[in-house]
């Protein structure tokens, strides 16, 4: 059956239920939904259970696809969502093995080098299209079809689906450029052709066409769970089409039509800057907002947290350009180094204000549930920690507040090669130094009073920390220093 068309194998299951047409659609098209689920979650197995998902969906609603239905586009945006659907529900951590598993080796192919960068993106690229785009694509570089082949699934003129195809391939090369990849179309073209489907084994092929032939009355607790979740994300992203093509007609002006995706993909707040700082915070009326960052930098613009004084509910808060992990670990007023993601994050970045009259962490962590589905929850767990304790005493760096000053203002800063805080407990050394070395800090100095602390130590730019350097200093200027030992710390662990 390996000429027969898509249609006409999915009008004979359909029709007389034939098994070996439901198996010839298997087959054919087995490696585009398992290769999906692979670059969604880096994981043999979940990776089987969501195409088996898959498939079971396609038996149960073969009969529902219309004639102009791309059975191929159709599997692979069905195969996105339920990945999508399993990666918020799952409680797993799969931003390493994805890494490890797309490394490849030192001397690559500049393709290689490129398909290392466009994977985990490429599938957001993909949602960001039409349907029709999406199809052609699928067709071409996804199942490597002639621009003849994708014309006649398409139901265009030859020359027709190769402007399409062109059209889709510069969208993407502009979904990956604004993200920091840059290329040309026809090497993203190549790539993905060469990299985004992966031969299966030929027994996954055989087991899915078994269990989904039977509806699913065979399938896994697992497979039936991504099953109804697939489900509801199917009818959610339908109904929520539905709202936008209507939109649409609302919006049309003159020749211009201009789609609420477009206007949500462009949408900027007032309170997205270059560079955090107070004055925006006291001048924005009172809000809490998460957007994609409208100056994004490897750097990142910065935080500012400002507390006027009467309690820790009273803060108020902004970050520009901030990787999501930080604005949860912001969000909880846990540090970075005291937070473990059993979730895959989003590693865009983002802008943030909280700025209420109260209540603001409490807000912030339920825009992060509301737009990301991740909640955070203390655990006291073993981890490897530093201990700060005390090597000698007397030195200068660590001393009483100046007394002259009446009501000394409490303040910290660093920047490359030196600390500074007035007045402050040590816990201020301590947070520093969880962000800077990314490990838990435990004081055990037993020192508890308030301080200035002056540290100064050999460093021109914070991209290359010198880290000896800084122990160095934490021993001679504050007779302070670090010992590594393992205990149980409160952790903040985020699914």
């Amino acid at each position: 059956m390996t000429d027969v068309p898509d249609a006409r194998l999915l009008e004979e299951f359909v029709r007389n239920g034939s098994e070996e047409a439901f198996a010839a659609l298997v087959q054919r098209h087995v490696a585009l939904v398992h290769s999906v689920a692979m670059r969604h979650t880096a994981n043999p197995q979940l990776a089987e259970d969501i195409t088996q998902a898959v498939f079971i969906l396609l038996a149960r609603k073969a009969s529902g696809l219309g004639r102009k239905t791309v059975l191929a586009g159709w599997l692979y945006h069905t195969a996105r969502l339920t990945a999508a659907n399993l990666q918020r529900a799952e409680m797993r951590r799969v931003r390493r093995e994805q890494e490890a598993f797309m490394q490849s080796d030192l001397e690559e192919s500049p393709t290689d080098a490129l398909w290392r960068e466009l994977s985990p993106q490429l599938d957001g690229a993909m949602a960001s299209l039409g349907t029709g785009d999406r199809d052609a694509l699928v067709l071409r570089y996804f199942q490597n079809k002639s621009m003849a082949e994708v014309g006649q699934c398409l139901g265009l003129a030859e020359n027709t689906a190769q402007k399409r195809i062109g059209r889709a391939l510069e969208k993407l090369r502009r979904f990956f450029a604004e993200r920091g990849v840059h290329s040309t179309t026809a090497v993203i073209a190549g790539a993905i052709s060469m990299h985004s489907v992966k031969a299966v084994p030929e027994a996954l092929g055989k087991s899915v066409t078994a269990v989904a032939l039977a509806k699913g009355a065979a399938a896994s607790s697992s497979t039936l769970t991504l099953i109804k979740g697939a489900l509801k994300v199917m009818a959610w992203t339908k109904a929520k089409t539905a709202v936008v093509a209507g939109a649409v007609v609302l919006l049309a002006v003159g020749t211009t039509t201009v789609t609420v995706q477009e206007i949500h993909n462009h949408k900027t707040y007032p309170w997205q800057v270059a560079n955090a700082n107070s004055e925006v915070i006291r001048n924005m009326p009172p809000q809490v907002g998460i957007a994609p960052a409208k100056y994004p930098t490897r750097m990142g613009g910065g935080i500012v947290w400002l507390n006027d004084g009467r309690d820790q509910s009273s803060s108020k808060g902004m970050g520009v350009a901030q990787p999501l992990e930080r604005i949860v670990s912001f969000a909880y007023g846990q540090s970075e180094a005291r937070t473990v993601f059993l979730s895959k994050v989003s590693s865009n970045e983002f802008d943030f204000i909280a700025n209420l009259p109260s209540g603001n962490e409490a807000a912030l962590q339920k825009e992060i549930e509301r737009k990301f589905s991740l909640t955070g929850k203390r655990e006291t767990r073993d981890t490897d920690v530093l201990v700060l304790q005390v090597r000698t005493s007397g030195a200068g760096g660590i001393k009483a507040p100046d007394a002259r000053q009446l009501k000394p203002e409490p303040s910290m800063r660093s920047r490359a090669g030196s600390f500074i805080c007035r007045n402050q407990s040590l816990s201020c050394l301590d947070t520093f130094l969880e962000g800077r070395l990314k490990v838990p800090v435990v004081d055990q100095t037993g020192l508890k009073n308030q301080y200035d602390i002056d540290l100064k130590w050999d460093e021109s730019d914070y991209q290359h920390p010198n880290n000896d350097a800084l122990e160095r200093a934490l021993s001679e200027q504050l007779g302070l220093e670090l010992v590594s030992t393992n205990m149980p710390v409160e952790i903040l662990v985020v699914r």
